[in-house]
């Protein structure tokens, strides 16, 4: 068996557009539910989300059979971490809180194999390498992991060219909530210099040639990203959508329950 082609970092590579959905409800039933609709991508969420190896496992295969690409992104820039996630399969990942171009070398080192990396060989044990039998794993491995680095505070956008000259980043996410809290406008990501800096940083990032990516709910600024270049642009949130209509069919029979209307701008 030969290594399969991520079709996913293929098209990021080519400048194509990516349309994702994120993942929050740490539920393989929930995310099979969302493959079968259409988008390019889901993000399955370790980060703020109950999720453990077992769980994300269970995910990656409920949604294997289905033409997209799972993107994981672990709780945090744990070599440890991204090695057991790479070995169950996981070759789309979003490193979050990536703060200066150390911290993106030192992600790429922890998916990479000596010796251009630090990531431990257990392929026989790994369903990543169909247990020993994708017969050149070790050799294309590393080629084929797409690696993302999440930039989500002001003083990480001030290292972004830096971020963005590292070896083995394929493309860099903007996260707007974090990144609004860190401008002084929590809980606003929709303020004018907010966004103002997302869309300086989208262009840049398109300018050196990586992907640019964002989380963004809002429909009319999700597409505003797109025109900017934006490539891998989730659009919306399951635990969000199912939160939202839920309220919405209630608020028809009950006079105390409000819907949820989507704040402008916001990230989810």
């Amino acid at each position: 068996m030969q290594h399969p082609v991520n079709a996913f970092k293929r098209a990021l590579r080519n400048g194509e557009t990516q349309i994702g959905l994120w993942q929050g409800l740490a539920s393989p039933y929930t995310a099979e539910l969302c493959a079968t609709v259409g988008y390019d991508w889901l993000l399955i969420d370790s980060e703020h989300v109950p999720n453990t190896i077992q769980t994300v496992l269970g995910q990656l295969q409920a949604v294997a059979a289905y033409p997209l690409a799972p993107v994981v992104r672990p709780a945090w820039n744990d070599p440890v971490e991204l090695k057991r996630l790479l070995d169950i399969g996981a070759q789309n990942l979003l490193i979050p809180m990536v703060q200066n171009a150390d911290e993106a070398r030192a992600a790429v080192a922890a998916v990479s194999y000596p010796p251009a990396g630090i990531r431990g060989i257990g392929t026989a044990l790994a369903r990543a390498s169909r247990w020993g039998s994708v017969s050149d794993y070790l050799a294309r491995s590393d080629d084929e992991i797409c690696l993302l680095c999440q930039v989500e505070t002001a003083s990480a956008l001030e290292e972004l060219d830096a971020i963005l000259a590292v070896e083995g980043v394929d493309g860099v996410f903007i996260g707007p909530a974090d990144l609004a809290a860190s401008m002084g406008y929590i809980g606003n990501p929709g303020h004018p210099e907010v966004k103002a800096a997302i869309s300086d940083a989208i262009v840049r990032i398109r300018k050196s040639g990586k992907a640019p990516g964002i989380l963004q709910g809002d429909v009319a600024q999700a597409k505003h990203y797109l025109d900017l270049g934006a490539q891998f642009v989730a659009v919306g949130v399951d635990a969000v959508l199912l939160r939202r209509a839920a309220s919405d069919l209630l608020a028809q029979f009950k006079q105390d329950v409000v819907s949820v209307p989507g704040q402008p701008g916001s990230a989810y």
